[in-house]
């Protein structure tokens, strides 16, 4: 029997454990063809390339963002050939399971929860008896009629095989992102999370899950982030974790974690601050809101100052890079109340701080309760909410205009010494910067089309301009400034005009390999000649001492002489400047 277990990625970096997982366990009774794609991958050349596999069994692995794209593959491929088997698994299918088998009659089965153990005996099955009221777990039709088994227990997580041993992954392990998963279950009970469902945390065995990593590491995998829902909850368990990994990881290697910042100890922190190599951890952080009425309706226990306090000595640490989340449309909390949850946040200066709307994921306690809010959402996936009795459809709207820029802005990580400083200096809050650029930004129509580097500074520049700001120069400088220490190479035609014409930027250069030293000793050092200045360098007047802001955070109005050389033999940009060479 020729079975195939497939997914549609949301990108092509991602892959899919479950799958494997999948085929780890059938096996050797069934020899599990592994296909994967994207879900911007045309449909016709996914059915095409399926079936050309000649397939008697299609499983496949369904989440909210691939169910769409994946009914229009099962449909098509059902017309083409009535008698493959079509068999859905994953979360988005494991809830509301009559209704999909009622809505989608190309569906034969549905494994529901759980998959390694029923997928192989029903698979089992379909081959011989095709007694499928034997199979725990499952829906499947039978006379017409849908027909849902009980369903089994649980795995023991310990006896499931390794899922990372196939040599057909073994060409892709450095240019995707491989997945761990060291538990199950989660121990919270927040009622927008498919997590909170399944009651209780089981583990993996320790040292499998080791030597899966160190197999990996020595096949070239770089990117590896781990799944488990709350990788901290046992301490003890989360310090072997760490040591390993500190101890055994190779070069350019990094590991990603969801945990859950409120219950870390400060002496782990202290522990990872002292003993991990810089950029070898990162960590993702659920916040969601601040708001402690919206958190006790969700049934998330949130102790916020310790949340604080976590991540502030990991920021103060700077090994570890962390992604905080928000959630957008939570119960209760009004846009002014997501306004003060943002601000709270940020405050924390996060690397990333990911501003994300409320999903309403089938089987959750707020979908189930979602008339008591009066929660308005898509009826298809993803499910995110229009409005609820605290947040309009307009609000939501302007919302998503924060959540633009903040990512081109903020997460991109392009002007951070200017954004630091429109945030603190010249707006009320941070998000109100955001907002409000933000809904410029959407009224010029920019986020319906693509940008240069050099646009999204030009664009920066026209709201600022439009806004009438007392500080526009002090802007401008910090912008050249961010502009010109991000580039490896000397830009051919940055995005404002140049402050010095020929004739002026002659006199300094002559100046500077005259008197090196105006620039400092590290300049001195460089021992540059005046070809090499006209070559590598870039000047550019500044309205302040930048020096003297670098070093203090204190504006000084005082011109100053910003000098970028791009260093040839580095690939690097350093930043000079002076008061002393205008």
């Amino acid at each position: 029997m020729n079975v195939i277990c497939a997914t549609l990625n949301a990108k092509y970096i991602h892959t899919n454990l479950a799958i494997r997982y999948l085929k780890a366990y059938a096996a050797p009774q069934f020899d599990i063809h592994l296909k994967e794609y994207t879900i911007k991958d045309p449909v016709l050349n996914i059915v095409s390339d399926l079936y050309q596999q000649n397939p008697d069994v299609i499983g496949f692995s369904c989440y909210i963002w691939n169910i769409e794209e994946t009914l229009k593959v099962v449909n098509m491929l059902k017309k083409i050939n009535p008698s493959i088997s079509i068999v859905l698994g994953g979360p988005e299918v494991t809830y509301d399971t009559v209704w999909w088998m009622e809505t989608n009659a190309d569906v034969d089965f549905i494994v529901i929860g759980e998959g390694e153990q029923t997928f192989k005996r029903l698979l089992m099955e379909i081959a011989t008896t095709q007694e499928f009221d034997q199979v725990p777990g499952i829906a499947y039709r039978k006379a017409g009629q849908i027909t849902v088994t009980s369903p089994g227990q649980k795995l023991d997580l310990k006896e499931l095989p390794s899922p990372y041993r196939f040599p057909e992954d073994l060409p892709h392990l450095a240019k995707r992102v491989t997945y761990i998963e060291t538990s199950r279950g989660c121990p919270f009970t927040c009622q927008f999370c498919l997590s909170s469902i399944e009651v209780g945390v089981r583990y993996f065995d320790r040292e499998k899950i080791k030597n899966d990593i160190r197999y990996l590491m020595a096949n070239g995998a770089r990117t590896i982030k781990f799944v488990d829902r709350t990788f901290n909850i046992s301490r003890s368990y989360a310090m072997e974790m760490f040591r390993f990994l500190i101890d055994e990881h190779l070069p350019g290697t990094v590991f990603q974690f969801e945990i859950t910042a409120d219950i870390m100890r400060p002496e782990v922190i202290e522990f990872l601050n002292q003993e991990a190599p810089e950029g070898l951890f990162r960590f993702e952080i659920g916040v969601q809101s601040t708001n402690d009425y919206t958190n006790e309706l969700v049934k998330r226990k949130q102790n916020y100052e310790k949340l604080k306090r976590t991540v502030t000595m990991v920021k103060e640490g700077k090994k570890i890079d962390q992604h905080l989340d928000l959630i957008a449309g939570l119960p209760e909390e009004d846009y002014s109340f997501f306004r003060k949850t943002f601000n709270d946040v940020f405050e924390m200066r996060p690397e990333e701080l990911q501003l994300g709307f409320l999903k309403m994921l089938r089987g959750t306690g707020l979908r189930i309760n979602a008339a008591e809010h009066q929660y308005v959402f898509m009826d298809h996936s993803p499910y995110e909410i229009l409005s609820n009795k605290v947040l309009s459809f307009d609000d939501i709207v302007r919302i998503k205009q924060v959540e633009d820029v903040l990512e081109k802005y903020w997460n991109d990580h392009r002007m951070d010494t200017t954004i630091e400083y429109i945030v603190s200096n010249v707006f009320l809050t941070p998000f109100d910067f955001f907002q409000e650029f933000g809904s410029y930004w959407d009224q010029q129509g920019w986020s319906r089309i693509g940008h240069q580097l050099e646009d999204l500074y030009r664009r920066l520049h026209s709201f600022l301009e439009m806004k009438g700001i007392e500080q526009l120069e002090i802007v401008e400088g910090l912008m050249k400034y961010d502009y010109l220490r991000n580039h490896k190479y000397k830009p051919r035609k940055p995005w404002w005009t140049p402050t010095f014409n020929k004739d002026d930027r002659a006199a300094i250069y002559k100046q500077i390999a005259q008197s090196p030293e105006k620039l400092g000793q590290n300049f001195t050092n460089l021992r540059l000649e005046e070809k090499e200045l006209y070559k590598h360098t870039m000047l550019e007047k500044i309205s302040f001492d930048l020096e003297k802001f670098l070093s203090t955070g204190e504006i000084a109005k005082q011109p100053s002489c910003l000098l970028a050389y791009f260093d040839p033999a580095k690939e690097r940009t350093d930043i000079f400047s002076s008061i002393n060479i205008l």
